[in-house]
């Protein structure tokens, strides 16, 4: 028998509720890998790792398995990713296809090296074919074309959660893998061309308020349907199958419930307090039509979440108001 699995598959017998087991955060800087620091300080957890981008360059194999070594993680959250919204997706599919499948790759080959006990991968709702079933289960996955805005991201992730179940199935780990909905909160980036969509409007809102402008102009019809989940909510969904899922299939994070973008814009400009005139700019693309998660894999396993989408935008707009320097990334 391989002795790798071995290892692995009699460590990862081991609880997490050690609350000084060593923990790696990867992306700690960003938006979730924030989310999920908050959370496990919140818990108790005393033995955090992380390492900004400048420290250790996820893309490198060698680097990543010298880190791995060194540090000896037990329990690793793969958060790392480079993400981008629509017009930043479609612009460089390559880079989003590239970089993304050298992080997960080299990250969770060291992982399995290593001998992690357990490993939760983060996917994306976007992953699911541009037409699937709504609302969408598990079981739709690769059943479908992919939206070609971001197609290239979606195939790194993909591959990042079949390599999840092919690894446990080969070595007996416990490596699992989650799919999010659409998220915002704390440590978003507000880039006006690079970002997601609700970031995008909160910042663009918020200068037009400033600025004294009548109108602001949203890309596309604003008929599409979204799904939002607030990020600290999700940090509380990952740390709950951290301790109580172990299977190969991914599960669904999200909210339950969708908005159109043309309703999400007049919430923003209602927590911003813009009122002026919104218009929708036709000739730019909307994306994938609707795309609801359905959640009854993780409900049946008894978590939901619990910030409303007004309570969200309204922490969201705090975090923004409050960070001084926002990256033009």
């Amino acid at each position: 028998m391989n002795t790798i699995g071995t290892t692995v598959k009699e460590s990862a017998a081991c609880g997490f509720e050690n609350r000084d087991a060593r923990i790696y955060v990867a992306g700690h800087r960003g938006m979730v890998g924030g989310a999920l620091t908050r959370a496990l300080h919140r818990e108790g957890y005393r033995c955090l790792i992380s390492r900004t981008s400048g420290e250790l360059d996820l893309r490198e194999q060698e680097a990543v398995r010298h880190f791995f070594w060194q540090e000896k993680p037990e329990y690793v959250f793969l958060a790392a990713a480079k993400v981008g919204g629509i017009y930043a997706n479609q612009s460089h599919n390559a880079d989003f296809l590239y970089e993304n499948m050298m992080i997960e790759m080299n990250v969770m080959h060291a992982a399995l090296e290593c001998g992690v006990k357990k490993l939760l991968f983060l996917g994306s709702s976007c992953i699911y074919p541009r037409m699937a079933k709504q609302p969408i289960p598990e079981s739709e996955l690769l059943t479908g074309p992919l939206e070609p805005t971001n197609e290239g991201y979606a195939l790194a992730k993909i591959a990042g959660l079949r390599y999840c179940a092919f690894l446990n199935r080969q070595y007996g780990t416990q490596w699992i893998s989650v799919m999010p909905t659409n998220l915002y909160g704390p440590g978003d980036n507000y880039h006006p061309m690079n970002s997601h969509v609700l970031p995008a409007l909160l910042r663009r809102f918020h200068e037009a308020k400033c600025n004294g402008e009548k109108r602001v102009t949203v890309w596309g019809t604003g008929k599409p349907l979204r799904e939002f989940l607030y990020a600290d909510d999700l940090a509380d969904a990952c740390l709950y199958l951290m301790r109580h899922y172990a299977e190969d299939e991914t599960v669904n994070i999200g909210s339950g419930e969708e908005v159109s973008i043309a309703r999400l814009a007049r919430m923003i400009a209602d927590t911003v307090g813009y009122t002026g005139e919104i218009v929708f700019d036709h000739t730019k693309p909307d994306g994938t039509p609707r795309k609801l998660l359905d959640l009854s894999r993780l409900n049946r396993l008894g978590w939901h979440a619990r910030t409303t989408l007004e309570e969200g935008l309204k922490l969201a707009y705090r975090d923004f108001l409050n960070t001084p320097v926002r990256e033009e990334r």
